[in-house]
């Protein structure tokens, strides 16, 4: 396995870079992983992941998208100024532009065959990103071979549960502080998980039609987004502090009965939290069993 740092840019001109993992032999097969929350492309489950792939001549590249870490920086091609950015100051539709550079860049580099893979966050933008590019009618998405979602979270819902009866409340608060223009102040401690910007909680409590597609706990819901994926889809979660109310097996039955993929692999690993960690190798494994049969 050889390892390359890697510079390119997003397509609105955002500056990004990462890590390809590249296997011993010349392939046309890559794997693109897309983080979640206060994380970036240095990952030992990435690494893990990477090596296995390799071995079975799939290079690998993990990126940092606009979203890496709390806080960030980025910059715009020949613009001067720096924006704001980070897990803090995320804005969901921002991933496309980022994944569609990775995207880019994979194909410049003769690849003609992607796996695209997301984990928490990285999985609502995997799917958000399948779909734009569906609805676009892009052409690229016949390079997508396959789907990878490792623990997809209900975001908008996950929040309502966090905050329990202070979510009203917060709501208002940033209603609040967005009409004084301050949108980029950070919410009160105790709204969320991780710090995050004004502007960023509304975009996940309130203003998220387009990003509200893993609603677990609505029995009705169609879950037309991840149905709209046709290629082969691997879905898997944790049951040890996973960020999900429900029962692993339990969602992974209900998803069962509502995904109508035909090359569905849907589970949960035992005994693995949120980041799988300690279970890297086996959901490695798993992986490179599912990639091996696309």
């Amino acid at each position: 396995m050889n390892m390359n740092t890697v510079f390119f840019k997003a397509t609105d001109g955002v500056s990004l870079n990462g890590i390809l993992y590249k296997s011993e032999k010349q392939t046309k097969k890559a794997l693109i992983s897309i983080h979640g929350m206060v994380t970036n492309c240095l990952k030992p489950r990435d690494e893990i992941i990477a090596k296995k792939v390799n071995s079975e001549n799939i290079d690998f590249l993990t990126f940092n998208n606009r979203g890496h870490d709390i806080v960030s920086y980025i910059k715009k091609e020949n613009e001067l100024k720096h924006e704001l950015a980070g897990t803090a100051y995320e804005e969901i539709s921002e991933c496309y532009e980022d994944i569609l550079g990775a995207v880019n860049y994979v194909l410049e580099n003769k690849y003609d065959e992607i796996y695209l893979m997301g984990h928490s966050l990285g999985s609502t933008k995997s799917v958000y990103f399948y779909n734009k590019l569906l609805n676009e009618n892009n052409e690229l998405i016949s390079k997508i071979k396959a789907v990878i979602l490792l623990s997809l979270v209900d975001i908008p819902f996950a929040i309502q549960v966090y905050l329990k009866e202070k979510f009203q409340s917060m709501v208002t608060y940033a209603k609040n502080m967005k009409k004084e223009k301050m949108e980029n102040i950070l919410m009160p401690e105790e709204s969320f998980i991780y710090p995050i910007s004004v502007k960023t909680f509304l975009r996940y409590a309130l203003e998220n039609d387009d990003m509200n597609f893993a609603r677990y706990t609505d029995k009705e819901y169609d879950f037309k987004e991840l149905n709209n994926i046709k290629v082969p889809l691997f879905m898997r979660w944790g049951n040890d502090r996973e960020l999900i109310i429900q029962n692993a097996d339990e969602l992974c039955k209900f998803l069962k009965t509502k995904i109508n993929n035909k090359n569905l692999n849907i589970g949960y690993i035992d005994g693995a939290d949120h980041s799988y960690t300690g279970k890297e190798e086996i959901l490695a494994d798993e992986i490179l069993k599912f990639v091996g049969r696309v």
